[in-house]
């Protein structure tokens, strides 16, 4: 349980950390590694998409035809490649506070 909590919070502060990263890249100007990730996100984006029944999305987005909304897919997108980023800021968090 102790591995469970802790896995959580450092996927919780690797989440806040890659999230608090995008108002950084918008200043800076490098729209580049946003597109980049989110470019990361479509394979994930489009399982998400397809492998529910199409009701699913469509209620819970509100938009008809939800899978091939290219707004729905690219917010989805997004959401996966700093997902995926969080993932990466937590792998280190976690190894170094099993190390202390």
């Amino acid at each position: 349980m102790h591995l469970l909590t802790r896995f959580t919070l450092c996927l919780a502060g690797g989440l806040l950390l890659s999230v608090m990263a995008l108002p950084l890249l918008m200043f800076v100007g490098h729209f580049e590694l946003i597109a980049w990730l989110a470019a990361s996100g479509k394979p994930l984006a489009w399982l998400a998409l397809h492998l529910p029944p199409a009701d699913f999305w469509d209620g819970l987005t509100g938009a008809r035809d939800a899978a091939n909304n290219p707004h729905v897919r690219s917010f989805l997108e997004l959401c996966a490649g700093f997902a995926q980023l969080g993932l990466l800021l937590a792998l280190p968090l976690y190894y170094w506070g099993a190390r202390r």
